[in-house]
């Protein structure tokens, strides 16, 4: 280690389960140069603590009942939160990647991370400087450099697609209201508009669709 002093980098921990965040909190108390602020259990709570507390960094994991991390990252970039978004989740598939991206994140990182790489991203992110997992990076740069199967899966809006990717994971409508933080009415509009797009009439025709052009990954 050296002499040179550093500001110490503040920290959230959001993840629902609690070993998890037992996990990182030790981690990152051990070493140098970090601390952790709090924790929370979920995207909701994430809001909250994270206007109370105002740290450098946080870190979000992604699928987590009673509120998921792409609507907090969204929610907190919509505030104008000063604090850094670094996921860390052990999912890279596109549809978590790039709405987490969209959504403000400025990193992403999966679980199994060495120590040492997560160190480095976290005081990365805490400067501002985007952090991507080798696999994560990979996958943006193929999605970029690949045109969209068909141009119906362009027609679908941001949000549209994360209901979408919600109703493909079984969520239901009121689920889906709480994790985006909008109404049960607005998700039914959002999926009306869906159906329409998709020439689908029901929800498993959307999501069958969906798979089948590449809107979900």
């Amino acid at each position: 280690m050296t002499d040179t002093p550093a500001r110490n980098v503040s920290l959230v921990v959001v993840d629902d389960h609690p070993v998890v965040r037992d996990g990182l909190r030790g981690m990152f108390t051990a070493a140098p140069g970090f601390e952790v602020l709090g924790e929370a259990a979920n995207g909701v709570d994430a809001l909250a603590v994270v206007a109370e507390l105002d740290p450098d960094v946080v870190l979000m994991d992604l699928r987590m009942p009673g509120g998921g991390g792409v609507a907090a990252i969204a929610e907190l970039t919509r505030r104008g939160a000063r604090s850094k978004v670094l996921v860390l989740t052990t999912y890279d598939t596109d549809s978590d990647t790039l709405p987490a991206i969209e959504a403000g994140a400025t990193g992403y990182l999966l679980k199994d991370a060495p120590r040492e790489e997560l160190f480095a991203a976290v005081r990365a992110a805490a400067d501002g400087r985007s952090v991507l997992s080798p696999a994560v990076a990979s996958r943006l740069m193929t999605r970029v450099r690949t045109p969209a199967p068909d141009p119906a899966a362009t027609s679908l809006s941001a949000r549209e697609r994360e209901v979408l990717v919600l109703v493909a994971r079984g969520t239901t409508n009121r689920e889906i209201a709480a994790e985006l933080f909008i109404s049960e009415a607005t998700v039914k509009t959002h999926l009306t508009h869906v159906f329409a797009k998709l020439g689908a009439k029901d929800r498993a025709a959307a999501v069958a669709i969906g798979y089948d052009r590449g809107i979900l990954g």
